[in-house]
């Protein structure tokens, strides 16, 4: 099919099937991403992490701090009564049994089928303070008569280890993120200067970071931070400890970003830029500094998992967080005793919050990877 235009010509008039809009680098790599699959279950797990951790009162069933029954074994939550199936989920509390242990003579505890407690949302609970500007007692998740809930059981203290995790969230992400910010800033600042500049300030420059790499990190971890006396507060504890961990991580990302600077460099536009008088700050944070950025974000999402297990294994070791402070590496301080992993296994659940964390951020920036640079 074809019209008549007013000076006589013929066009085609038949109608396309293709998107011809214009679509921003952006747009293009989000249309990439969302084909992954894993990808956009990381992106989901993140988004869940952080909603916790920002609304982690809410989302604690308990009080992380309140005290009870030292290794209480998760309540027994069901859909099934001695009536039958019920709609909303029942927890049986845990009371002693007549029956003995028959290594230890103490006596078992079982679910007590006789006394379900209904569970459900938005029940009240403890009081709390959000943000340390709204106080509140309605939690996401609870006994509708306001008796306590232990889904994952409780550690040495009587203390319940899902509101704990929920709550330690925060310092383990803190940590983090804010570790591979410096990271970041500091690599890519650096990385960029001398790829681009080159010459004798670039040779000295990376024997200074061989050099950084050459540290046997975890020994030097485990030094530097035992410079912190054990009286002082939590917060010096905890910048110190995200200081060093930018201080010994910002060399790797340095090395990456040279060597795509100096590919960067040699490329056409890069070079015409130079050629029409362009100033160096233009040339960096125009043309090179965009082209890097790519790199640079793959490279923080799955540099965030390898803080997360770095934090949570100096927690584990007490060089980390110190209490009254809430993180991932402090609460598996309790299972350093095989007999304890033995007797109260759940004990063990702050590892799931670890796992759940690296296997997002992986995902995330395996997706991102994928969707930056498909070749």
């Amino acid at each position: 099919m074809s019209t008549v235009l007013h000076d006589g010509e013929t066009a085609d008039a038949r109608v396309t099937l293709g998107n011809t809009t214009s679509q921003s680098y952006g747009a293009l790599v989000w249309r990439r991403f969302r084909r992954s699959i894993m990808g956009m279950i990381g992106l989901a797990l993140v988004l869940l992490l952080f909603m916790l951790s920002i609304f982690g009162e809410f989302f604690a069933p308990m009080d992380p701090n309140a005290a009870g029954n030292a290794f209480a074994p998760p309540d027994a939550i069901s859909f099934f009564t001695k009536d039958g199936f019920t709609l909303f989920p029942v927890a049986f509390p845990l009371v002693e049994s007549e029956e003995l242990d028959p290594i230890t003579y103490q006596p078992l505890i079982a679910p007590d089928y006789d006394n379900p407690r209904p569970i459900g949302l938005f029940v009240k609970g403890t009081p709390y303070v959000m943000w340390g500007l709204i106080q509140s007692d309605i939690h996401f998740i609870g006994v509708t008569d306001g008796t306590p809930l232990h889904i994952l059981g409780t550690d040495k203290l009587g203390r319940d280890i899902l509101s704990r995790g929920i709550i330690g969230s925060r310092i383990s992400l803190i940590i983090a993120l804010s570790s591979i910010t410096l990271i970041t800033i500091i690599g890519t600042l650096l990385g960029i200067t001398s790829g681009y500049i080159g010459g004798q300030f670039d040779l000295w420059f990376q024997r200074f970071v061989e050099i950084i790499l050459a540290f046997p990190q975890l020994p030097l971890y485990l030094t530097l931070t035992t410079l912190i006396p054990v009286t002082a507060p939590s917060s010096l504890f905890i910048s110190f400890v995200i200081l060093v961990i930018a201080g010994l991580g910002w060399a790797q990302l340095s090395r990456e970003v040279r060597s795509k600077t100096m590919a960067l460099a040699r490329v056409d536009y890069v070079r015409a830029a130079v050629a029409i008088g362009a100033s160096d700050g233009r040339i960096i944070t125009r043309h090179i500094l965009p082209n890097v950025m790519s790199h640079v974000i793959v490279a923080v999402t799955l540099g965030i998992p390898t803080i997360i297990l770095l934090e949570s294994f100096l927690g584990f070791l007490g060089f980390a967080v110190k209490p009254p402070l809430i993180s991932w590496g402090l609460m598996l301080q309790d299972s350093q005793t095989f007999s304890v992993i033995g007797s109260y296994p759940w004990i063990l659940s702050p590892v799931g919050f670890v796992l759940l964390a690296v296997f997002a951020f992986n995902a995330l920036g395996d997706g991102l990877r994928d969707a930056i640079d498909p070749y």
